[in-house]
């Protein structure tokens, strides 16, 4: 297969960019870049591909149709309708990192992402990629949200069971500043986040409102979810602890077979019964770990979920459902071993 990266710039594209370098499957990798702009090589816009001389050309429709055969979209919010209509009006292959198609509601959007939603034919089909639980792909996959998969793999065994109090449930999450992408910010400053912890977008993340569709779908009494963001002195991980309580008397081995029983076949999402895990174990990989502990005491459950946010919660789910979507097996090219020390 030939596959094209839009966005190789951007954390999330450059590491599809070398995960897919060594997909078995994958015969050629074409990049493109800003329309406006003139071809450049890799080497001189990106430091670590300084060996890597392939061309970025600039974002042709009709180039990619004639080049490959599933694109990799990874460019920033808001770009994909501008960009990529013409080829979601054809069907074409396309695996989306951004938020761009992830909701569908005009007035939800606008809520969310503080611009005029990028509206599409509504007869297209639009997959929302959670990839344990995406069987059957339409051309258009719009990739999950870091944040949004490491809560709803802490989540998923409860909600499709029917088993959480659905008036509380809390999340506090903490990721690495690669999670907000490669544009500078004062929040990214060395002198910033260095021994600093710092919480941001409460109650306004835009991946609230992706969560609660997917949680929804699974158990339509839940109404919200109270969510915190932390922005951590880590270039990368995310963990995600869940507080919950239950709608009916669990004990902790009831609860450890309902994750047990969701996650046992999953090449990458472990459950740990009741050791936390930490996020050294997930960073490098494309592994969602999670451990779970209830307090008799308290009725709270509490759920940590860890992922790699660039790995799991981007680049390595986009090639997890790529590997789905065109029937390869689903650890194909994905790192399985965490980075040491």
């Amino acid at each position: 297969m030939n596959i094209g990266i839009l966005g190789v710039t951007g954390y999330g594209g450059a590491i599809v960019y070398q995960l897919m370098q060594q997909h078995p499957h994958v015969d050629n990798i074409y990049l493109y870049g800003n329309p406006d702009k003139p071809a450049q090589k890799l080497s001189d816009v990106v430091d670590q591909f300084y060996l890597d001389d392939t061309m970025i050309t600039p974002f042709d429709v009709d180039l990619v149709v004639n080049e490959v055969d599933c694109l990799f979209s990874a460019t920033s919010s808001g770009v994909a309708k501008e960009m990529l209509g013409s080829l979601i009006d054809q069907k074409f292959p396309i695996i989306d990192l951004s938020g761009d198609f992830r909701l569908s509601d005009e007035a939800s959007y606008q809520k969310w992402y503080k611009r005029a939603h990028p509206k599409l034919n509504e007869s297209l089909a639009i997959t929302y990629g959670l990839a344990e639980f995406t069987k059957e792909y339409s051309a258009y996959v719009a990739n999950p949200g870091c944040y949004a998969t490491a809560t709803l793999l802490g989540l998923a065994p409860l909600a499709q069971a029917n088993v959480l109090d659905p008036n509380f449930i809390i999340v506090d999450a903490k990721s690495g500043v690669s999670g907000a992408g490669k544009s500078l910010a004062l929040s990214s400053h060395f002198s910033f986040i260095d021994e600093n912890l710092y919480p941001y977008k409460l109650n306004e993340h835009q991946h609230i409102p992706e969560m609660m569709n997917q949680l929804k779908q699974w158990d339509e009494k839940i109404p919200a979810i109270q969510f915190t963001t932390t922005q951590v002195p880590l270039n990368r991980g995310l963990m995600a602890t869940i507080y919950v309580k239950l709608n009916q008397n669990m004990t902790q081995a009831q609860i450890d077979k309902l994750f047990l029983n969701t996650y046992h076949q999953t090449p990458f999402v472990h459950y740990l019964n009741e050791r936390i895990p930490s996020l050294k174990e997930v960073v490098g990989t494309n592994h969602c770990a999670i451990g779970a502990v209830f307090n008799e005491t308290t009725q709270v459950l509490t759920i940590v979920s860890v992922i790699d946010n660039l790995l799991k919660g981007a680049a390595g789910q986009a090639v997890q459902n790529f590997n789905q979507m065109f029937g390869f097996d689903e650890t194909t090219a994905l790192p399985l071993f965490a980075q040491l020390p």
